[in-house]
């Protein structure tokens, strides 16, 4: 086994850097040798809501697989929703999200994408559904953590005193030793929302059933990954993982059953290298 700047060599097998590899994500991800991922961006197919051509997958493989390949302190996005059947939601993403757990990585942070843009209900006697679960899964601590910070504090610049904290006897105890000065930004909330559909000006908008935005994946990427860390997606779709990490300088391996979709994944990073060019 080998690895580097071309790709992962098993034997006759050598699963490529930077490319759309075209089969079982279960199969092509035991190609891929342990603790070798930084992160992982993906959203999977969830509750049988589209047909993806008839293809199926295995959860339990694919998250068994995704926990023996990422790195101490990788980081694993995993973009869900549920299906409501019967009037009753399906809770498979947070069953997916415990199952994660007892794999032993940790649930670090229950994020929400939260939908702009989109049509409101008009047919179900509940609210407009409009965000799905960003669950942030790690190896340990996180090794990398760029956080954004995107809204201005009102009261950047002023003193704040050393903060105080109960104790369970009663005692009040020094919490901070000294006074600190509000930063300019602080760190954003973890609900983050985007514009969907046409309002959205993504150019893969309506090449996939289930796109995600362009933004999502680079937000994550720029959070969670250093330059040229390795950005994996093992249900890359139309290669919006893949467009992202490649405009922010890392390098990635997507992963797709669909031949369809892996053509227009391959077109699409094809563009966005003669765009950097």
């Amino acid at each position: 086994m080998s690895d580097g700047l071309y790709g992962f060599d098993y034997g006759d097998k050598m699963l490529e850097l930077n490319k759309i590899h075209c089969g079982d994500n279960c199969d092509l991800l035991g190609q891929l040798p342990r603790e070798c991922i930084d992160l992982v961006v993906t959203s999977p197919p969830y509750d049988d809501l589209r047909t993806y051509g008839g293809h199926s997958w295995d959860f339990f493989g694919v998250a068994w697989q995704l926990k023996r390949v990422l790195k101490p302190g990788g980081v694993i996005v995993w973009v869900v929703a549920d299906a409501t059947k019967d009037g009753s939601e399906t809770g498979s993403s947070m069953e997916q999200a415990l199952h994660f757990k007892k794999l032993g990585l940790n649930l670090h942070d229950t994020m929400i994408y939260k939908k702009a843009g989109g049509s409101p209900n008009t047919h179900h006697p509940r609210y407009t559904h409009c965000f799905e679960y960003m669950f942030v899964f790690t190896a340990g601590t996180p090794k990398t953590f760029n956080p954004a910070r995107t809204k201005r504090n009102t009261t950047a610049g002023a003193i704040v005193p050393p903060k105080r904290k109960m104790q369970r006897n009663g005692e009040i105890k020094a919490f901070d030793v000294e006074t600190t000065i509000t930063p300019e930004y602080s760190i954003d909330v973890n609900v983050w929302e985007y514009l969907v559909g046409k309002a959205s000006g993504d150019e893969g908008m309506g090449e996939h059933s289930a796109y995600f935005p362009e933004r999502l994946a680079e937000d994550h990427i720029a959070t969670w990954s250093a330059e040229g860390d390795l950005v994996l997606d093992p249900f890359i779709g139309s290669g919006t993982t893949a467009k992202a990490a490649k405009k922010l300088g890392r390098q990635f391996i997507g992963l797709e059953v669909n031949p369809d979709y892996c053509a227009i994944a391959e077109q699409r990073i094809a563009q966005e290298v003669l765009a950097l060019a």
